[in-house]
């Protein structure tokens, strides 16, 4: 911790004293002041990571320095330090923008932890702050890699439900991207210039998760040696992502539904009630409806969780995406580990197309990363395909008609027959025209009158 610079403002010279040898030992930059209006100065002058300011000050108090610290130097962690009697004023200064406040008499191990905790939410509004334009970049539209007809639906969906307040419940198996989508949400809303808080539900023990989620007071439980402040804290104005919310306990379903109806709720030990005003995505791979029936997950929580249900297809409904994923992960993979990996044989994308792909699309990336890793060429060929995948069984051609008894039109035949070897062409080829020409040995414009014709589109698929 040591070099950040802290500033104390108070009106005790004993207390300024004290504290300037305790902090230096600690390791930190440290200046003092008796006066509010000097430190006002201090600050338009240099950054200070921590400012710890008494609230009861002449001519510039402790509320005036932190209105000028929040437009000034927003970045800096304001504490407040109060007497018992002005707890209350101390709480209003919490509710404008200070990190936290501390009672006096000041005790060293408490200062010590409260500006542990402030560089702590100082780092990560840092890295949020950093990532921000990757992520952005990173989470558009069109880095989901997908064309397919349930693909664009979802798009449209999203568009219409992202900038809006709705809760959302994001639907799917396990690696069809859940989060992926979540953030996309996010950043196509308005709360993205505020924090993005993930919490995977299932990967935190139940006995934990409600720390997690609420914080807790020091000395709520035996482990709780400081105050921690929970994830729906630290998303207060911005967003946050319950995946896998169906692997949460009933006790604590009944108080994430307090937070849904009240916007509120207690760190664990505490009796103050903290506001928070969060937008909540939540994300499930099991059937909900299901736990509903089986006493498992609460109704009431459900309902008000499934505002706006959002199913992501699994990858085997959505087929004609293959090739483009592939064509991404290729690419991905090779510049990620230095390969020159420059193309995938075509019975290699036919295999990787056929394939029912339980894993779905987290699954298809390890598959090429493994194959890019473990070529020794600059092309994937079937030796390189995992064992399973090898051996997977490839769709045979659509088969021609037997002539029934009756008879038939020879017309209809041909044309039913015809429709069939293009979309079967098509499937084989992902859908890129060009390539599903050559598979069929005609022009490219000759198959594409031919789709008019016959009315071939995606859905035909």
């Amino acid at each position: 911790m040591a070099n950040e610079h802290i500033l104390f403002i108070d009106d005790s010279p004993e207390m300024l004293t004290f504290l300037y040898k305790f902090l230096s030992r600690e390791g930190f930059e440290v200046d003092m002041t008796s006066d509010g209006s000097e430190g006002i100065s201090y600050i338009d002058k240099k950054y200070y990571d921590i400012i710890f300011t008494d609230l009861k000050m002449p001519i510039v108090d402790g509320m005036g320095v932190l209105r000028h610290v929040k437009e000034h130097s927003p970045e800096s962690i304001c504490i407040i330090m109060t007497g018992y009697g002005t707890i209350r004023n101390a709480v209003e200064a919490i509710k404008s923008g200070a990190f936290d406040y501390l009672t006096k008499p000041l005790d060293v191990d408490e200062i010590r932890i409260a500006i542990q905790r402030g560089l702590e939410y100082r780092n990560l509004k840092r890295e949020s702050g950093d990532l921000q334009n990757q992520l952005k970049k990173k989470y558009r539209f069109k880095n989901i890699i997908g064309e397919s007809e349930k693909i664009q639906k979802l798009f449209e969906k999203i568009e219409k439900v992202a900038d809006t307040e709705s809760t959302i419940l994001i639907m799917g198996e396990s690696g069809t991207g859940k989060e992926l989508f979540a953030k996309a949400i996010y950043y196509r809303s308005r709360r993205q210039v505020a924090p993005f808080i993930t919490v995977n539900c299932a990967a935190i023990p139940n006995d934990l998760l409600e720390s997690e989620l609420f914080g807790h007071e020091k000395g709520a439980f035996t482990d709780a040696i400081r105050t921690r402040i929970g994830r729906f804290e630290l998303a207060n104005g911005g967003t946050i992502f319950l995946d896998e919310i169906g692997d949460m306990s009933l006790s604590l379903q009944s108080k994430l539904l307090r937070v849904l109806q009240e916007h509120q709720f207690e760190r664990i030990g505490g009796v103050k009630s903290i506001q928070t005003d969060i937008r909540i995505i939540a994300a499930t791979h099991q059937d909900l409806k299901k736990a509903v029936e089986e006493g498992k997950f609460r109704e009431d929580l459900y309902y008000r969780l499934n505002v706006i249900p959002i199913e992501i297809p699994p990858l085997r409904e959505r087929k004609t995406d293959i090739v483009l994923l592939v064509n991404h992960f290729l690419k991905q993979c090779s510049k990620n580990n230095n390969r020159s990996i420059r193309e995938i044989d075509q019975e290699v994308v036919n295999r990787l197309i056929e394939y029912h792909w339980p894993g779905n699309v987290r699954e298809l990336e390890n598959v090429i990363e493994r194959m890019v890793t473990l070529s020794t060429g600059e092309t994937i060929t079937l030796r390189d395909l995992p064992e399973m995948l090898r051996s997977y069984p490839v769709a045979k051609p659509p088969v021609a008609y037997e002539i029934p008894e009756g008879g038939i039109s020879l017309d209809a035949a041909v044309n039913e027959f015809e429709k069939k070897l293009i979309i079967h062409a098509l499937n084989k080829r992902g859908w890129i025209k060009n390539r599903a020409a050559q598979f069929l040995n005609i022009n490219r414009t000759t198959l594409v009158e031919k789709m008019k014709r016959k009315n071939i589109h995606r859905t035909n698929s």
